[in-house]
């Protein structure tokens, strides 16, 4: 499963839609490839297939299926009510690791599947900038959302962001690196409504 994530720049990207199209997700490589797929996922991880009202808060909580394109079951990504707290499970529902809130917006800190701190995520003020740093402060890796102009910012879910690995980065704090990008988004930029 981990080779999937080896380049040292990779892109994820949400399909442009409307604002009640959430959680879904591609992650590629820096050509284009596209090396990952997410979608909704009900509570034992699989892809919903039915349309559900969606949440009208990043307080709410959301799951996705991270598949290969052949549909191979990757990771799922389960964020729990509120921000504090969202695991990623393998296919069998093991703990890989888990993102933990310490200042909300601003700070999180990674563990792996048994509870042992591998990392953190630092937060800018305007929440576009995610440095992933190891235990002893070393970045590993730079998330950056990218900025796609106001009509598509406030309309749709197309959020994109941009992965930079600094290598060498060893497992699991390389995919939760990756698994920063979903995280975050869907933490803190997925609630567009206006409500």
């Amino acid at each position: 499963m981990t080779e999937v994530f080896g380049s040292p720049v990779l892109r994820v990207e949400q399909p442009r839609r409307g604002p009640f199209a959430k959680s879904r997700y591609k992650v590629l490589d820096d050509a284009g490839t596209v090396l990952a797929i997410a979608a909704p996922a009900d509570s034992e991880g699989h892809v919903e297939m039915r349309s559900v009202v969606p949440g009208k808060s990043n307080l709410d909580p959301r799951a996705v299926l991270l598949t290969t394109p052949d549909g191979e079951p990757l990771y799922i990504v389960d964020k729990q009510a509120g921000r504090e707290y969202t695991e990623i499970l393998t296919p069998d529902g093991g703990s890989y690791g888990s993102f933990v809130t310490e200042r909300v917006g601003r700070r999180y800190v990674v563990y792996d599947g048994e509870g042992a701190l591998i990392g953190n995520v630092g937060v800018d003020v305007p929440r576009t900038n995610f440095e992933v740093t190891d235990t002893a402060g070393n970045k590993v890796a730079h998330v950056r959302k990218k900025w796609a102009g106001l009509a598509t910012h406030l309309l749709t879910t197309a959020d994109k962001y941009a992965v930079e690995i600094f290598d060498p980065v060893r497992e699991p704090l390389r995919t939760m690196a990756v698994m920063t990008a979903i995280v975050m988004d869907m933490n803190l930029h997925e609630s567009k409504e206006i409500t």
